[in-house]
C-alpha cells in the first residue's frame, strides 16, 4: 500500500507541474476524477498522512489539482481548513476532512407526520427542540450537523421591529439603521452625536497605567466638560486591582476578559456553559471583590482572542446577568452597524476563520466590533481585509499614516449613519510606538477641538444613549454621560497592599497582586475566585 501511495504522489507530482501546461491526458484526468470525487468546492485534502507530509495539501479547481505547501514550523488541519502551529495539529494522520451527515431539513415533499418533527440523515424523524443542543439525538448523528445561523432549525427569527422595541430590545434588517427617530434616511446624520469607543485589553499593572495617565489626562473633555472615558476589559493575571479600582472611580468602565486567557483558541470556541461560568463570572467576581468595585457596573465581556462561544457563552451571559459582549467582529462595510441585542438574527455573516457565532435568541447587546478601512487611499487603492483590534491592521507602519487611518475611519462613521467608532486596543502597540501614541493624541486632540458632536464614552454609555436616544443639542445634558463627570484626586489608599500569593491551581507559581482591600489567603483562580483556600 505504500508502495502504490508513493507511486501515485510521484504521479501527481508530474500531473500538477503539467496539468496547466500541456493540459492532460486521459490516464491524468482518470486519476484527477478519481481523487476529487466527494470533496466539496475548494477542500484541501492530503495524498499522504504522517508528520513528514503534514505540510502539503491538494486542492482541487477548475483549472486542475493545485499542490499547496504550509510555510515551516507550520501544519496543515484539515478540520479548520487551514494552516496552524505543528503542535496545534492532530490530524497529520488523516487524509481528508471528516464527512459528517447533513440532516434532511429541506426537502420536496415532507418527511414527518408529526408537526414540528425534522429528519434525521437517515429519514428517522425526531423533534425539531433535539436539533443543534450538543446531544446527538439521530444515530447518525446528524441533528447536531447542521447549527450555523443559516441552517440550525431553532435559529433566532429575523429582525422584526413590531416586537422588538427600545429600550430593551433593538434591530434593524441590515444592522445599519439609527436607533430612535433622529436620521430616518440613515443619511445625513446631523443630529446623531457621534460616540467613539475607547476599548483597551488585558491585565492594568505598572506596564502600562503611565499610558493610561497619558491619554486620560483631565485635559482631554466631551462637549459636557466631563473628561473622556474608556472601557477596560481585564484579564485577571498580573492585574494590579489598586489601578483598576483607580479607573473605576475615574470614571471609566471595568468589563471582564476571563480569568486565565487560555493561549488555547479553541478552548474558547468550544468551551461549555459552565466554563465561560467559571471564566467570566469568576473574573467579574475577582475584579468586583480586589478593585473594589461594588456598584453592580461591572455588565460585560470580551473573549479572548475575539474567540466568540457560541450560543454557550451567550446561554451563560443570561445566567450570569451580564448586559452585553463585544467580541464579534463584523466585516468592513458601508455604512457600518449599529450595536444590536441577540434576540433576533445577527444582521450580519458571521466574520472570521472559524468562528463560532450564537445561533439562538438571548437577552444580550451586542457591541459589535465593525472592521476598520486599513486603505491608505481609500480613493484609489484596491480593497483589502478590514481589521478590528487596531495592532491587527498589519498594515500601519508610521505616525502619520496612523492618523490618516484613523481620520478616513472618523469621517466613515461620521459622514454616513453616525455608528459608534470603535477603536480597539492592546496598550503595548501603543506603548512600544511612541510614535502611533503620538499620533492618536493628536488625532483625538484634533476631533476634541473641530467636533461639538463628538462625545468620547463607554461601552455601556453607548447602550444607555441607544435606549433613550438624545439629539447633539440635548447630549450635554444627557445623565449617563455626566456619572463620575470629572473626579478630583485619590483620596483614599495611597498604597495598596502588595500581597505575595499562590494556589494549588498554579502549582510552583509565585505571584504578587496589589489590592486596596485585605490581601486573601490564596492567589485567586478558576475554582477559588475568592482566593479563601477554599476550591469549589
Amino acid at each position: 500500500k505504500h508502495q502504490e501511495s508513493m507511486e501515485l504522489l510521484r504521479h501527481l507530482a508530474v500531473v500538477l507541474v503539467i496539468a496547466g501546461v500541456f493540459g492532460q491526458d486521459d490516464d491524468e484526468l482518470a486519476l484527477e476524477k478519481k481523487l476529487c470525487q466527494g470533496k466539496s468546492a475548494g477542500e484541501l485534502f492530503r495524498l499522504k498522512g504522517g508528520k513528514d507530509s503534514c505540510r502539503d495539501v491538494i486542492q482541487c479547481t477548475a483549472g486542475g489539482l493545485q499542490a499547496i505547501r504550509c510555510p515551516p514550523s507550520l501544519a496543515f488541519d484539515l478540520e479548520k481548513q487551514t494552516c496552524d502551529w505543528r503542535w496545534a495539529v492532530t490530524n497529520c494522520d488523516k487524509l481528508t476532512k471528516e464527512k459528517k451527515v447533513k440532516p434532511l431539513l429541506v426537502t420536496d415533499e415532507p418527511l414527518c407526520e408529526h408537526e414540528n418533527w425534522l429528519a434525521c440523515g437517515d429519514g428517522v424523524c425526531i423533534e425539531r427542540g433535539l436539533f443543534c443542543n450538543d446531544v446527538p439525538d439521530c444515530k447518525d448523528g446528524s441533528d447536531e450537523n447542521a447549527c450555523d445561523q443559516d441552517t440550525d432549525p431553532n435559529r433566532a427569527p429575523e429582525c422584526d421591529k413590531t416586537i422588538c422595541t427600545l429600550p430593551d430590545c433593538f434591530c434593524s434588517e441590515d444592522g445599519t439603521e439609527v436607533p430612535g427617530d433622529l436620521c430616518p434616511e440613515n443619511d445625513k446624520c446631523d443630529r446623531v452625536p457621534q460616540m467613539v469607543t475607547i476599548t483597551f485589553d488585558d491585565a492594568i499593572n505598572n506596564n502600562n497605567i503611565d499610558l493610561y495617565e497619558e491619554i486620560f489626562n483631565k485635559q482631554r473633555r466631551n462637549p459636557n466638560g466631563c473628561d473622556i472615558k474608556a472601557t477596560f476589559f481585564v484579564s485577571h493575571k498580573y492585574t494590579n486591582y489598586s489601578a483598576v479600582q483607580e479607573m473605576h472611580r475615574l470614571g471609566h468602565e471595568i468589563a471582564a476578559h476571563s480569568i486565565t486567557h487560555r493561549n488555547n483558541e479553541t478552548f474558547w470556541t468550544d468551551a461549555s456553559v459552565e466554563d465561560w461560568a467559571k471564566e467570566m463570572g469568576g473574573s467579574r467576581l475577582i475584579i468586583e471583590k480586589f478593585g473594589n468595585i461594588t456598584d453592580n457596573s461591572v455588565v460585560g465581556l470580551r473573549a479572548p482572542f475575539l474567540r466568540v462561544g457560541g450560543n454557550h457563552q451567550f446561554t451563560m451571559m443570561e445566567e450570569q446577568a451580564f448586559l452585553y459582549d463585544s467580541s464579534i467582529t463584523a466585516p468592513l462595510q458601508n455604512p457600518p452597524l449599529w450595536p444590536y441585542t441577540m434576540y433576533f438574527r445577527m444582521p450580519h455573516r458571521c466574520h472570521g476563520n472559524l468562528q463560532n457565532c450564537p445561533t439562538r435568541s438571548h437577552a444580550v447587546w451586542e457591541l459589535v466590533m465593525n472592521e476598520l478601512d486599513r486603505r491608505e487611499d481609500p480613493t484609489y487603492d484596491e480593497e483589502l481585509p478590514g481589521c478590528a483590534m487596531i495592532d491587527s491592521c498589519s498594515n500601519i507602519i508610521g505616525g502619520d499614516q496612523f492618523y490618516n487611518f484613523l481620520t478616513h475611519n472618523f469621517y466613515r462613521h461620521f459622514d454616513q449613519n453616525r455608528a459608534p467608532l470603535g477603536l480597539f486596543f492592546h496598550a503595548a502597540w501603543l506603548k512600544n510606538n511612541p510614535e502611533y501614541l503620538d499620533a492618536f493624541l493628536y488625532w483625538v486632540d484634533e476631533v476634541i477641538e473641530n467636533h461639538p458632536e463628538v462625545y468620547f464614552v463607554t461601552q455601556t454609555q453607548v447602550i444607555q444613549w441607544i435606549q433613550n436616544p438624545v439629539a447633539v443639542e440635548s447630549a450635554k445634558n444627557f445623565a449617563p454621560w455626566q456619572e463620575k463627570c470629572s473626579p478630583g484626586p485619590r483620596e483614599s489608599c495611597f498604597t495598596a497592599n502588595s500581597c505575595k500569593l499562590d494556589t494549588k491551581e498554579l502549582p510552583g507559581e509565585a505571584l504578587r497582586m496589589h489590592t486596596c482591600v485585605r490581601c486573601p489567603n490564596k492567589y485567586p483562580w478558576l475554582n477559588d475566585p475568592t482566593g479563601d483556600g477554599i476550591t469549589f
